[in-house]
């Protein structure tokens, strides 16, 4: 029996998040420790839109969360805990992460990938503008350079910034030749 017949049968031929019957495909969940159909949720193309395109996703379409979260299926339970990260700051996220259960192994799978994995780390400034690697940023606080004598001016530009990859309140940049890591608050897109 292939993947699809089993995510069928599982469940009920409806999407494992919303529900709807029609359009639907199986989702391979990213950093799954196993494979076949316990990797696997069947999704609607609606779904997989908007999760393979976290700027498109449109929080009231994922109120449908509130009935999927209670699934057994560990596959299910990932893909909903990570949505519900994604769209937290709506607050209604947040109640339902709150009230959700998963067992230590599942959380630890849905943490994988998620806003803790490198590639979802969204560096932004101090106005919510998401910073690239070689950007310029202008310094909006004079601040004290540790380890060093001297203090970094406001309105000091920094050119060619890295990210911190695992810090998305750090950047590098040079200042006065020295190489130093900058606090994200702390900058603005230049």
């Amino acid at each position: 029996m292939n993947i699809e017949t089993q995510l069928r049968q599982r469940s009920g031929a409806v999407c494992e998040l919303s529900g709807v019957a029609e359009n639907l495909c199986v989702y391979q969940v990213p950093h799954a420790p196993a494979d076949g159909a316990d990797a696997c949720i069947l999704i609607s193309e609606t779904c997989l839109k908007q999760i393979e395109n976290p700027e498109t996703m449109d929080p009231n379409h994922w109120r449908c969360l509130n009935d999927s979260m209670w699934s057994q299926v560990p596959a299910v339970q990932v893909v909903v805990w990570r949505v519900l990260q994604q769209l937290k700051n709506e607050g209604w996220p947040q109640d339902l992460l709150d009230m959700m259960y998963m067992d230590e192994d599942t959380l630890a799978w849905a943490a994988t990938g998620s806003d803790n994995g490198e590639e979802n780390v969204k560096h932004r400034d101090s106005n919510g503008a998401e910073l690239q690697p070689g950007d310029t940023v202008v310094l909006v606080k004079d601040l004290n350079v540790k380890g060093t004598s001297f203090t970094a001016k406001r309105g000091t530009a920094v050119r060619k910034i890295t990210l911190v990859h695992d810090n998305p309140e750090q950047i590098e940049g040079r200042v006065e030749g020295q190489q130093i890591v900058i606090l994200t608050r702390f900058v603005k897109k230049g």
